[in-house]
């Protein structure tokens, strides 16, 4: 693979592409749709190979290299989203050299917004064990607000708790009072749900965090970091008729069309099977 063969000519009429290991991206789809209603999307959810948290850090960024590829490759996507906080913590800036196109990940702008949201200057993330072990958020804090305190937590189980649609199981609540404990005695005012799947597990962090901590999805603010930057580019798809979306799964589709129809909306109707690697 080489930007050569990859790169495309960003055009407005073109779609933007949008990637996660499973549905957890759909909250950043949710929020772009709702704020874009005139671009044209294609969602992959990479269900065959979920979860990334777990894997190590070069397989997941050759998952995310493979699946950028091909979504400018396949569909000449205008700009790419990486809707997944593991993969955009690996392979962000090689997808960035690789793709000739505007590639953003979500955990900027998440960040930017609990550094602007916290009062007491202690802020909690927490992610995949992927995530978290990158050290991504850690020093992308420490380069833009070196005066705050950061607090992280890896929570494993939640990402499989969403994949399996439990999101007010008993046991969920159970595992998230253990994973939130060492973030609750740290005394954080704002907490970072650093995945795209936890805000599906917001009712439940926020029951075990209490009210007194505000929690911050990435899903908006990268929704409008897209949405500044495609019009900043003169690549905003202009109304002239409905956008059209597809739905991509490396896993089963029937299941991804449930789920993915429950957790996003009546938008998700039917998918299409892509294998991709192994």
């Amino acid at each position: 693979m080489t930007a050569a063969t990859t790169a495309v000519e960003a055009v407005p009429d073109r779609p933007i592409g949008i990637f996660d290991s499973g549905f957890g991206g759909l909250t950043v789809v949710r929020s772009m749709i709702d704020l874009m209603p005139d671009e044209s999307l294609v969602y992959f959810g990479d269900t065959g190979r979920y979860p990334y948290g777990p894997r190590p850090a070069e397989e997941v960024r050759g998952f995310a290299l493979e699946i950028g590829e091909f979504l400018s490759r396949e569909f000449a996507c205008k700009l790419i989203v990486v809707a997944c906080n593991t993969a955009a913590s690996v392979a962000l800036e090689e997808l960035r050299a690789l793709l000739g196109v505007p590639v953003v990940g979500v955990i900027e702008p998440g960040m930017r917004a609990a550094l602007k949201t916290t009062e007491s200057g202690r802020v909690g993330v927490i992610g995949t064990v992927g995530t978290i072990g990158s050290g991504a958020y850690q020093e992308l804090a420490q380069r833009v607000a070196p005066t705050e305190e950061i607090f992280c937590a890896a929570c494993p189980g939640f990402v499989e708790f969403v994949e399996r649609g439990e999101t007010a199981s008993e046991q969920v609540h159970v595992l998230a009072e253990r994973l939130l404990a060492p973030l609750k005695r740290a005394g954080v005012d704002t907490l970072l749900l650093g995945c795209t799947h936890y805000p599906f597990l917001a009712r439940t962090i926020g029951d075990v965090m209490g009210r007194e901590v505000v929690l911050v999805s990435s899903a908006d603010e990268t929704a409008f970091d897209v949405k500044a930057l495609i019009e900043r580019e003169g690549i905003a798809r202009l109304a002239g008729g409905p956008p059209s979306h597809r739905w991509l799964s490396s896993g089963d589709v029937d299941w991804f069309v449930e789920m993915g129809r429950r957790l996003l909306g009546p938008e998700l109707e039917s998918a299409e099977k892509v294998e991709l690697g192994s």
